[in-house]
């Protein structure tokens, strides 16, 4: 990540974190631990000082091996951090000029070992990264890192202040309408509603030995005003803005109440807008109408329901946009090669899977880019922000050459208050120190004016810091 021979061109940023640490191991250090464990990951830097002008430089540790031995100690020691998630090879001894110093990598940890905190104390000692550097983390935040972290999903849980009424008559049916006709002669035809929906897990048995809903049952096929009352952040929200002037031409909102509001009703009138008056060759269409499936059925199945803000669709006549409640439960860059699947809601996209929707488990997103390359278009672009936390996917459907409305404020920059994003950006300038808009765009491959809006969106948030040159303007990490 970083070239430790040349450590004087670097600058401290969201992902550098430098200490002279002269007067021994600082007790900072473990905040700093905590913060980039549950953010993106980064680099502590110990024996290295930052000069005037916001170069590093290293000071020469004295003893850096003992130094490296008490983190160690201090790693292993749960009454000091919650968990160890480095290994040795994670700290190294660097000598540069005669003088060693120590680095530190912390990798982003894996959502069953959040939140990474400090001190015995989840409320007190979980800590995150953003541009201003360390911060506490929110009791929201602590609390959505908590159930991402547990083995069974959330929408598993039975929900045992409910009884069997929740569920709409209409939604169920036409549920198994659909079942139906994907898989003809299942043994569940037979049954009634409720032994349909236990075999399928929607109903489950809670500690009275009485039937009673799931989260995913409720989500799925429960009236809006019985899924607000488990989940009061709950909305779901597509719009289409398909005309010249941008003024809102078709609404779908959850709680409008002239439809049931929950989630298989959402996913069938959505998909059928997506899906309509597509400007594409007739023999494209299929793969489209399914790439476009898949990315509705996976903003669903990975929503946090009890995130804010809800869930958020915008099409547009040159795009389409996702945006869902929540974190990635995997890296990014793992859910792009595809193969694994670790959805937030396991228990709903088996729902989805029983009516051939999203059946294609872990090649989802791989699917969408496979479809939107053969299409000539723009490379989708996934964004995952932090405070609040949510997931973002742009579908442009215009050639990668071609520029964007320069009236329209990026659809990515209009969702929610992103802190933290592009890790390929990031880690781009972490490793360049600088770079313009031309070096971003060919590494992200979108067009010139899409990436002139993500670094503009950046710099406003404070994430990077743009600097005009005699040539050329250029961006860096913040200090």
């Amino acid at each position: 990540m970083i070239d430790f021979q040349h450590i004087e061109k670097y600058r401290e940023n969201n992902r550098i974190e430098a200490k002279k640490a002269l007067g021994g191991l600082p007790h900072s250090i473990w905040e700093t631990y905590s913060a980039f464990a549950n953010s993106f990951g980064g680099v502590i830097l110990l024996g290295v000082e930052e000069y005037k002008d916001k170069s590093l430089h290293p000071v020469n540790l004295p003893d850096p091996e003992d130094m490296a031995e008490e983190f160690w100690r201090g790693m292993n020691n749960p009454q000091k951090v919650s968990v160890n998630i480095l290994s040795r090879r994670n700290i190294a001894i660097h000598a540069v000029d005669g003088k060693r110093f120590l680095s530190i990598e912390v990798p982003r940890a894996s959502r069953s070992d959040k939140p990474v905190y400090i001190d015995g104390n989840p409320m007190n000692g979980a800590y995150r990264r953003n541009g201003e550097g360390d911060y506490k983390c929110t009791r929201d935040e602590i609390a959505a890192m908590m159930r991402d972290a547990a083995v069974q999903t959330q929408d598993m849980s039975v929900l045992e202040n409910m009884g069997t009424d929740v569920f709409h008559s209409g939604t169920v049916h036409a549920y198994r309408n659909q079942m139906k006709h994907c898989r003809p002669g299942h043994v569940w035809e037979t049954l009634d509603d409720i032994g349909f929906l236990s075999k399928l897990g929607a109903v489950g048995i809670g500690a009275d030995g009485m039937l009673h809903p799931t989260a995913a049952g409720l989500l799925m096929f429960g009236d809006v005003q019985e899924i607000v009352k488990a989940y009061p952040n709950y909305s779901l929200d597509y719009r289409e803005e398909l005309e010249n002037d941008r003024k809102l031409s078709e609404r779908i909102l959850s709680s409008s109440g002239d439809w049931s509001g929950n989630v298989y009703d959402f996913y069938c009138l959505v998909y059928d807008r997506l899906t309509r008056n597509l400007d594409i060759p007739k023999q494209a269409s299929a793969s489209v109408h399914q790439a476009l499936g898949e990315a509705l059925a996976n903003c669903l199945i990975n929503a946090d329901y009890y995130g804010r803000e809800g869930i958020l669709l915008i099409r547009r006549s040159d795009s389409i946009l996702f945006s869902n409640p929540g974190s990635f439960r995997i890296d990014i860059e793992t859910a792009k090669n595809g193969g694994i699947s670790d959805p937030r809601n396991a228990a709903l996209i088996q729902m989805f899977n029983m009516a051939d929707i999203a059946a294609r488990t872990g090649s989802g997103i791989p699917n969408i880019f496979r479809v939107w390359k053969k299409q000539g278009w723009a490379v989708p672009e996934i964004r995952e922000d932090i405070a609040p936390e949510r997931i973002t996917l742009l579908l442009h459907m215009k050639s990668g050459g071609e520029a964007l409305s320069p009236d329209k404020k990026s659809d990515m920059e209009r969702i929610g208050k992103p802190k933290v994003h592009k890790a390929a950006v990031m880690d781009y300038l972490t490793e360049n120190v600088t770079a313009d808009a031309s070096e971003i765009s060919e590494l992200l491959g979108i067009c010139d004016v899409s990436t002139e809006n993500l670094l503009a969106g950046m710099a406003a948030e404070g994430m990077i810091v743009a600097e005009d040159t005699a040539q050329h303007r250029i961006y860096k990490l913040k200090i």
